[in-house]
């Protein structure tokens, strides 16, 4: 016999003064056996469970932290709880295989998954989430919607009947807060000390759950407690080590006592469970029933659904209380009290937007008068605007629909009513708001402003949206409705507006048009017709080009505008959309005539970027009608900086980042131009590159020997070198590999090569296609790189022919007869060939005039002595104090006078007068005083001192690309 056994009483009377009698002085060797335990065992109330209790539990409390920090939405605490959770799952994965995954769990991740689904799609709580809760709510997302694909079918069948997995989990709380009160009876009725009696109660039951099913006849009052009970101890039960086959009186005695107390707790614990059944029973019928109503009152349009938290119950505010006399006075002073909320910390801008229109309503069915309804829609629009509080921040899509609706209501207004005058100009005391059949409606406000910034909103949609998604195609489909308005509130203007505001609507117009090539007036100007009828019927609908309407409206701004801005602005538009459609002469002519380029520099960013564009989309334009060096000019300026894309408005450099700070980055890029009016970068460095091709490589050649050869093109002689530092040379796969290689067999004469690297397969699809016209650029490509191949074979191979003949030559680079003798006739005169032509004979004499190495050293020489004695007479003048006559040209005795040591007086010095290699009166090889192809006085190929060819594209006074010789007398 077990020594918990040893001792019983006979009746429940003796237990409870047993229990009374606790002392170690207790007669009786039994009980003593009892007691004898560890001090440990005396010291705290053992409670014995089983590994599946202890780890069940520990999920539990994890369960119950989760679904708290879900309350409060503390998506940090859920994150670090669930991970903490999951590997409390792990631990007891031996138990899970047994049992099965325990149902609270599976609802739980059913619950957080919905949960975190409701926080995703609820963009405003996200928005006010701080960053942490933000970044935690991401990751769990991520987490739980991984960790559930391996309990799909558990959480499935859940969410089939989450009622019934609900009340099976409450029923099983429910039994162990019985069990738990029933234990806590136990310790209010023995609180002295521990006894053996109360030892019993925690420590027999497991042991004699055994032997209850013997003993059922001693006393028992139902069967269904012992049912109960059984399953309840058949949880707990532990093997207690010592068991004994002894079965006396005190044994049975015992566990009648023990059952009976038992007994009359599962009474009590049943008695509980039936309670609670009601109550949930009572509980979901009261659904039930709130549910149907709630379904019956949303049909009628009652009642709303909250997604969750505290229901807060919405009401419309009245407009007006019940009976009021609705007048224009009244809804002129609601309108002010809703508009004094508008900016106020905590206003619902969507509420007052909805509360304007509401208004509006209201004042169309009692017939109050369209004057009070402008007034309206002017506020619902401003309201529509500042919905975003951050000027950086775009419209969304349905507030841009709402937008472009209401300024259309407003312009059907302003259309079907003459008799409304509106106007920044009208102070508010006097507008005149109410219907009179004297006075027309006078309303404050400026229609062209609301406009305007619809138009800046739209270019701001347009920044802010991919370029390569379908949604910015679907954005950019708004542009015609855009057009539509600015073009409607043109026609109202100009019978109504000031000079000023139709010059302002003018130029929205124009920036709307100036980019975009008209494919339709192209077809007509080369004499074809449209494919199909249908296109043909609206070319005839379309009326007049848009250089017709971009002429009109420029025309009026030149002429009517008062301010510089407007009208610059005006100016680099035509010039873009004429060089845009290859009239290279009149946007040549309107850039020289507008001087814009003396002082660009001073104005606003937008208008600097825009002159870049201009001067770009310029430079293609002579590129295409073969002026290759004034397409080279053109360019120089934006490809040399290394900055195209950021001078174009087209992006940002990242090397350029750390310059700026934050808020100079996010004025950088409201700058930036929308992708469809993006100019293509590679076309761009294309054009340049073989623009500077063409001009460097003959030159280079000309000049192979001469130290004082200046580079045509920076960035071109860079990519020849980063060319021929490779070192292995394949075939070219880039752009610039193919100029590169282009660039190599010119030099040698090539000209075939030259023209394989240049135009081919690769090349069109890249560069070529994107081009209007691009069968006639191909032909002049062709045509310019026979000729420069020419130029460059001659001045590379001279020194090894003594004649060649202009028929030879003509079928080497496949070239009119004519055309070779103009070339070579003009190298002559220009003195860059030392040749003659024969003529009876069709030859090119060439003459050995070239000087010799030596000869060549002695040049360098001088060149290097005389930049010496400059050096050296600039530091005596600081010395002294004085400059010498050096800055001074016009007075005697100065160093570089008529008898200077290079210049060309009448008496002599180092270059003489009459001709030479290098000197000359009317123009010599590299100097004279009428111009030479490096120098002089009124100009030459590289400087001077009225002009060169390299003064500069954009540089005022008296040089560069704008060369005026004959300023007082004429002027492009």
């Amino acid at each position: 016999m077990s020594r918990f056994f040893a001792t019983g009483s006979d009746s429940e009377s003796e237990e409870s003064s047993s229990a009374d009698e606790i002392t170690p002085k207790t007669s009786g060797p039994n009980f003593r056996q009892s007691l004898l335990l560890s001090d440990d065992e005396e010291d705290t109330k053992r409670v014995v469970r089983s590994a599946k209790d202890k780890r069940f539990e520990e999920l539990t409390n994890l369960i119950k932290t989760i679904r708290n920090a879900m309350k409060i939405r503390d998506m940090a605490k859920c994150l670090e709880e669930f991970d903490q959770l999951c590997r409390a799952f792990l631990k007891s994965k031996t138990i899970v295989d047994k049992e099965g995954v325990p149902p609270f769990y599976i609802r739980l991740l059913a619950d957080l998954e919905d949960y975190l689904n409701q926080l995703w799609e609820d963009k405003e709580g996200k928005k006010k989430m701080n960053k942490n809760n933000a970044k935690s709510l991401s990751s769990l997302r991520q987490k739980i919607r991984k960790y559930n694909r391996d309990y799909e079918t558990e959480i499935a069948a859940y969410k089939e009947n989450p009622q019934e997995s609900a009340d099976e989990e409450e029923e099983k709380e429910a039994e162990e807060s019985g069990s738990s009160s029933g234990s806590s009876d136990d310790d209010e009725e023995g609180e002295e000390a521990l006894t053996a009696k109360s030892f019993l109660k925690k420590e027999v039951v497991p042991e004699a759950n055994k032997f209850l099913k013997g003993a059922k006849g001693s006393g028992d009052e139902s069967s269904s407690s012992d049912d109960e009970d059984d399953e309840d101890w058949g949880e707990d039960t532990v093997d207690s080590g010592s068991e004994s086959s002894d079965d006396g009186e005190g044994k049975s005695s015992s566990l009648a006592c023990r059952f009976l107390k038992k007994t009359q707790e599962g009474e009590k614990g049943l008695d509980k469970k039936r309670e609670q059944k009601k109550k949930k029973t009572q509980k979901k019928e009261r659904l039930e029933e709130e549910a149907e109503e709630e379904a019956g009152e949303e049909g009628e349009g009652g009642w709303e659904k909250v997604k969750g938290g505290v229901p807060l119950v919405k009401e419309k505010p009245k407009m007006f209380a019940k009976g009021t006399e609705i007048n224009t006075t009244v809804v002129v002073k609601k309108l002010n009290e809703i508009l004094q909320a508008r900016g106020k910390k905590g206003t619902d801008r969507a509420a007052q937007i909805e509360l304007l229109h509401l208004l509006a309503g209201i004042s169309g069915e009692h017939n109050l008068g369209q004057g009070i309804l402008v007034k309206i829609k002017f506020n619902i629009i401003a309201s529509l605007y500042d919905y975003n509080p951050n000027l950086a921040a775009f419209m969304k899509a349905d507030m841009w629909k709402k937008c472009l609706e209401c300024i259309d209501e407003l312009l059907d207004i302003l259309f079907e009513n003459n008799n409304i005058f509106i106007g920044e100009n009208i102070a508010e005391d006097s507008e005149n708001l109410a219907i009179s059949e004297t006075q027309p409606f006078r309303v404050r406000g400026c229609i062209l402003t609301l406009v305007e910034r619809m138009d800046e909103e739209f270019t701001k949609i347009m920044q802010n949206t991919d370029p390569h998604s379908q949604e910015y195609v679907d954005n950019l489909k708004d542009e015609g409705r855009v057009c539509g308005i600015i073009d409607r509130l043109l026609s109202y203007l100009e019978t109504k507006g000031s000079t000023e505001e139709v010059c302002r609507i003018y130029l929205r117009r124009i920036m709307h048009t100036y980019y975009k090539f008209d494919y339709k007036a192209h077809r007509r100007s080369l004499g074809l017709q449209a494919e199909t009828k249908s296109e043909q019927d609206q070319e005839e609908s379309e009326g007049e080009d848009s250089a017709f309407i971009m002429d009109r409206l420029c025309k009026f701004i030149y002429a009517k505008d008062r301010t510089d801005r407007i009208r610059t602005c005006a100016i680099l538009c035509h010039i873009y959309h004429h060089a845009l459609h290859s009239r290279w002469y009149q946007a040549r002519d309107l850039m020289l005539m507008s001087h814009l380029q003396d002082n660009i520099q001073h104005a606003d960013p937008p208008v600097q970027i825009l002159y870049n564009r201009t001067m770009v989309q310029l430079g293609i334009c002579a590129f295409r009608q073969g002026m290759i060096k004034d397409a080279h000019n053109a360019l120089l300026d934006i490809q040399s900086s290394g900055r195209a894309k950021e001078l174009l408005g087209q992006g940002l450099l990242m090397r350029n980042m750390q310059e700026r700070n934050a808020e100079q980055e996010k004025i950088e890029k409201r700058r930036q131009v929308p992708f469809h009016m993006h100019i293509n970068l590679e076309l761009l460095e294309c054009v340049y590159l073989v623009s500077a091709m063409l001009l460097e490589i003959p030159y280079m050649a000309a000049h192979e020997f001469d130290a004082r050869r200046r580079m045509i093109s920076k960035q071109f002689h860079h990519q020849l070198r980063v060319g021929e530092r490779q070192p292995l040379l394949g075939p070219p796969e880039s752009m610039r590999e193919h100029v590169v290689a282009a660039s190599k067999a010119m030099k040698m004469g090539d000209w075939r090569t030259c023209h394989s690297f240049i135009i081919n397969e690769k090349m069109n699809s890249k560069v070529w296609d994107l081009f209007p016209e691009t069968q006639r650029v191909r032909e002049m490509l062709v045509r310019k790189i026979q000729e420069e191949s020419l130029r460059t074979y001659l001045f590379t191979y001279s020194s090894v022919y003594d004649s060649i003949s202009m028929g030879t030559l003509s079928e080497m680079f496949e070239l009119e007869l004519a055309m070779v003798h103009s070339i070579i006739s003009k190298m002559i005169i220009n003195e860059e060939l030392m040749a003659s032509l024969d003529q009876p004979t069709q030859t090119v004499v060439m003459h050995r005039t070239e000087p010799t190495s030596l000869q060549n050293m002695a040049l360098q020489l001088a060149e290097k002595l005389g930049g010496l004695v400059e050096n050296n007479e600039r530091v005596f003048d600081l010395k002294q104090g004085g400059y010498g006559g050096y800055f001074n040209r016009d007075q005697k005795g100065s160093y570089q006078q008529k008898q200077g040591y290079q210049r060309d007086g009448q008496r002599g010095g180092y270059q003489q007068k009459q001709g030479g290699y290098q000197g000359g009166h009317q123009g010599g090889y590299q100097g004279g005083h009428q111009g030479g192809y490096q120098g002089g006085h009124q100009g030459g190929y590289q400087g001077g001192y009225q002009g060169g060819y390299q003064g500069g594209y954009q540089r005022g006074g008296g040089g560069g690309y704008r060369n005026h010789q004959n300023r007082d007398q004429s002027n492009y």
